[in-house]
């Protein structure tokens, strides 16, 4: 990595990712179910440069529990669709990247690979995809198509559990793959617009993508034209050997969640072997460290405010990921440290939005600018000539020249 190649991203979630953060920021409570909400936080990051911003969501209410809600009244519940979100903010921005979350184990791969094609003709080419699986049996029973068993956080070790978690992975591997297949299953040349013919389209451009699997069988082709990417981005968030392994073999960025520099350098190491098992070799995947952030102008300042913050909550308030509380310049120096263990970038999950995004974007950007650790402006083209990944081709245009 070149001393400026540092990726930064941020993970958008209702008002912040901590529990109590609706209590203290400055937007209105209900701001996340407006249009204005969603495209003041991308007109934000994209302010700070920022490569790209995630959106999260589930199939359920936000709970504290695995195995449902939680009947909790005083946190945020309640959301917006991931990318009907993007959707509205992707005309009104320019350069970032734009992910949404969705659950690969109710949703159809069909719908999915139309969905993220869609968002990334209207993007120019900025659409990216988070898949995620659903192993609550609340979400299952919003479908009624299939039964999941309660899954104990505290029991992971267990056969049965081991298979469940081996199963959803799976299938979320067959779902990327066929999204995949869709997107591949339009030639970049399919489009012919040959008036004088009479001919827009020619079919023998177009594929039959024919995947069967497990869990569901999909012919094709895609309803959608190949995108401005050729495939958009697939990104996964990953913390262990099973996510490690699907990251490899499926996505091209993965989010991972180290506790210290030693950590960061570990899960790298393990990333470039699961890499090596699967047989991946170009492009390798860009690994992002996910951290919560809480800044403010002194350490004492963020300290103080994250005691609110879990006073509010009424217990300490702990995550997958990393906490930081301090200065943006404090920050900066840990990104530093952080990126000499062999990560690309960053993930950051603003404890209260839009507080901690404004000191995202204001202060830590200049910070790393100072630093000599980001870049000053957009370089232009896709979110993949952003993050230094190549445009594939259409494995069906390269059997077709074969």
């Amino acid at each position: 990595m070149t001393e400026t190649s540092l990726h930064l991203a941020v993970a958008l979630d209702g008002l912040g990712w901590h529990p109590a953060a609706w209590r203290l920021s400055h937007a209105d409570a209900t701001a996340p179910l407006t249009a204005r909400y969603w495209n003041a936080l991308a007109g934000e990051a994209e302010h700070g440069a920022l490569d790209l911003l995630t959106i999260e969501d589930s199939l359920d209410l936000q709970s504290s529990r695995a195995d449902g809600p939680d009947g909790r009244t005083d946190q945020v519940r309640g959301r917006l669709d991931a990318v009907q979100i993007v959707a509205r903010i992707a005309p009104l921005t320019r350069h970032i990247g734009l992910i949404p979350t969705t659950s690969t184990t109710h949703t159809e791969p069909f719908h999915l690979s139309t969905a993220i094609a869609t968002l990334d003709h209207i993007s120019g080419g900025r659409a990216g995809w988070r898949p995620r699986v659903s192993a609550r049996r609340a979400e299952a029973g919003h479908f009624g198509r299939r039964d999941i068993p309660p899954l104990d956080l505290a029991r992971l070790d267990e056969p049965e559990t081991v298979r469940l978690v081996g199963d959803l992975f799976a299938e979320a591997g067959d779902t990327v793959e066929a999204v995949r297949r869709l997107w591949d299953s339009w030639q970049d040349d399919a489009v012919i617009r040959d008036a004088p013919t009479g001919r827009f389209v020619d079919r023998e451009r177009l594929h039959y993508i024919d995947f069967t699997g497990r869990w569901f069988s999909v012919k094709g082709p895609s309803i959608v034209p190949r995108s401005p990417q050729g495939q958009p981005l697939v990104a996964a968030l990953a913390h262990s050997s099973v996510p490690y392994a699907f990251a490899a073999r499926h996505a091209d960025v993965v989010f991972v969640t180290p506790t210290d520099p030693g950590h960061a350098a570990a899960i790298v190491g393990e990333v470039r072997a699961a890499e090596e098992t699967v047989g991946r070799t170009d492009p390798p995947l860009r690994v992002l460290a996910d951290l919560v952030v809480l800044l403010d102008e002194t350490p004492t300042l963020a300290r103080h405010r994250r005691t609110r913050l879990d006073e509010l909550h009424g217990e300490q308030f702990t995550s997958d990921a990393s906490i930081f509380t301090g200065t943006p310049a404090q920050l900066a120096d840990l990104l530093a440290e952080w990126r000499r263990a062999g990560v690309d970038g960053f993930r950051l999950r603003p404890a209260v939005l839009p507080d901690d995004l404004t000191a995202i974007t204001r202060a830590l950007v200049p910070a790393l600018r100072d630093r000599g650790l980001f870049r000053a402006d957009y370089p232009g083209g896709t979110l993949r000539d952003l993050l230094g990944l190549p445009r594939p081709a259409s494995r069906y245009a390269v059997a077709a020249t074969a």
